[in-house]
């Protein structure tokens, strides 16, 4: 669990900014507070180095909140030759199984299929790049992928290996399944219900394990000119000046853009959107009974029916886009996605009547000619650029990455870093846990019994001590101990959370508006719980932390209310 005492010793925002202000010298800068960034980030500060990460908007706010909550190696990359990151991305993903138990959790897939030997001459052909052409993939090349999936890992098998079932078994475990299917392969990946979450913890544990790694949201990099960056407090509008040794730019889809902004005119980019829907159907949800049903549209793309705590998450799209802030889910998305669930479950109707959020994302991919959008390379990249046009500093792009793998895009590419620094590696993080994995119970009798402990030494229910430990894992320790050490109270318009549940959240986890805490610290957003009252509770309950006026209540609201329709086509009431 995160040490109790070590949130007292983090600086607060205007400490951190003060700091900077009077010490603008730093060995790196990170620009871009996602996944990545935070990743690079995490790995720097164990090194020791001095470094700073910005992030324009809030930590985790851009593409790697539109993920599909999946830890996967791709099997479908094997079509493209992509073998050493299919393998990494299988590791990976054990890797954060282990060291994130409370937000990573093994996943069952479902694949139906309908053919027998379909894409059998497909399949290479786009191998060797001489088809772009979809061809419904059939149980034989499914079946080759899948062995090569547990070969991949077959030293670190922490989840059982693949099966196929014959028709008649799928259908008796999945009855609402289309029955024109022939047979259906099930296999393990992960799934994450918290990403936002997992980015911040990853965080917080880097900035607690050295001082000299400091985090801000909400500043931006507006400029770079000689040995300096200008950035921008993007809460206060003042422009300051830090000048790094090496710059690594990990804005991701806003790579390019970031690269202009210092004089380096770079194309490295060539995103692709992603579109979801979260919808409340405990029809659909049982239907799924506990698997991702994860399967070839009718149009080739692959798609997923995805149990999403007590919702269902369906999507996704893959459409080409220059401009990431332009991106939102729109009405010819939410067709195609609606569309989608009759493949498999012919008899299940839902429509947007069960629509309780939407999100999207941009992909960062690299900049590509490839005929269609699944083609382009979902690996990873670090483009360098050497000083010059004006700048003394080179600037590492990082193109690419997926969440899956983000602890070994960060390691390769702090160690590039140190080897430019001089340095050298001191601290291994692929056996590392954080957050609220750390010392995590692994069986269900070691967690009952941490539950129950949780529940006497803090005083509380033994519902409200299972509440915290799903939510936070052990992390919750630590929420429990503020919560009880002064009168607490649940929420009024939610009560599973309490007031000073929010106002911990609000003092230890860099929140600077209630967006924060309704769209990224909890999954309050995204379940579809949102509504205009418990929007004005939530910022209320914050007043005092945030030392905000009865006018920055109301426009923290407004902002809610405007960020939920803009960013996610969504009104709240």
């Amino acid at each position: 669990m995160l040490d109790k005492d070590k949130f007292h010793m983090m600086l607060n925002r205007p400490d951190i900014l003060n700091r900077i202000r009077h010490n603008p010298e730093i060995s790196v800068l990170v620009i871009g507070g996602g996944i990545n960034g935070i990743a690079t980030f995490r790995e720097l500060a164990l090194q020791g180095i001095d470094v700073l990460l910005v992030e324009k908007s809030d930590f985790c706010a851009g593409a790697s909140a539109g993920s599909s909550h999946m830890l996967h190696g791709g099997i479908r990359y094997l079509e493209n030759g992509e073998f050493r990151l299919v393998r990494e991305a299988l590791h990976e993903r054990n890797l954060m199984i282990e060291n994130a138990p409370h937000y990573a959790k093994p996943l069952p897939t479902t694949i139906p299929i309908f053919k027998w030997a379909s894409g059998l001459l497909n399949a290479p052909l786009k191998f060797v790049r001489l088809s772009s052409k979809p061809a419904e993939r059939g149980a034989l090349v499914i079946k080759i992928g899948l062995m090569m999936y547990d070969f991949f890992v077959r030293k670190h098998q922490i989840m059982p290996r693949h099966q196929v079932n014959l028709k008649a078994k799928a259908l008796e475990k999945f009855p609402h399944l289309n029955p024109e299917i022939v047979c259906t392969a099930t296999y393990y990946d992960g799934f994450m219900a918290y990403p936002e979450r997992l980015c911040l913890e990853l965080l917080l544990d880097a900035e607690a394990a050295n001082e000299k790694a400091v985090a801000l949201n909400y500043v931006s990099a507006v400029h770079g000119a000689g040995e300096a960056v200008t950035l921008k407090d993007e809460v206060s509008g003042e422009q300051f000046e830090v000048k790094p040794a090496l710059v690594v730019n990990a804005a991701g889809p806003w790579i390019d853009f970031a690269n202009r902004a210092m004089q380096q005119e770079t194309r490295f980019i060539g995103g692709t959107k992603g579109s979801h829907l979260v919808v409340d159907h405990p029809e659909l949800l049982k239907a799924a009974a506990g698997n991702e049903i994860f399967f070839e549209n009718n149009d080739g793309r692959i798609v997923l029916i995805l149990p999403f705590l007590d919702r269902v998450m369906l999507g996704t799209t893959d459409i080409p886009i220059d401009d990431p802030d332009q991106a939102e889910c729109t009405e010819d998305e939410v067709d195609y996605i609606l569309h989608l669930v009759k493949k498999v479950f012919p008899t299940i109707h839902v429509d947007r009547s069960h629509i309780v959020f939407k999100f999207t994302g941009v992909r960062p991919l690299p900049a590509s000619d490839a005929a269609t959008p699944g083609q382009i390379s979902r690996d990873h990249s670090i483009r360098v650029t050497e000083a010059g046009n004006g700048v003394n500093y080179p600037i590492f792009s990082l193109v690419g990455g997926k969440w899956t793998t983000q602890r070994a895009f960060g390691e390769q590419v702090a160690d590039q870093l140190l080897q430019r620094l001089g340095l050298s590696r001191k601290v291994d993080t692929k056996h590392r846990a954080f957050g609220g994995g750390k010392n995590y119970p692994k069986s269900d009798v070691e967690q009952r019994r941490w539950i129950q402990q949780l529940q006497e030494k803090a005083g509380i229910s033994a519902e409200r001590a299972q509440t915290l430990f799903d939510r936070y894992g052990t992390y919750a320790e630590a929420i429990a101990a503020f919560c009880t050490a002064e009168q607490d109270y649940p929420l009024e318009n939610m009560p599973d959370f309490s007031q000073r549940e929010i106002i911990f959240l609000a003092r230890n986890e860099k929140v600077v508006h209630v967006t924060d805490i309704l769209l990224r610290r909890t999954l309050l957003g995204m379940l579809g719980k949102l509504n205009r009252k418990l929007v004005q509770e939530i910022a209320t309950v914050m007043v005092e932390e945030m030392g905000w006026t009865p006018l920055d209540v109301q426009r923290e609201v407004a902002l809610a209310v405007e960020t939920v329709r803009v960013k996610h086509n969504m009104e709240l009431v």
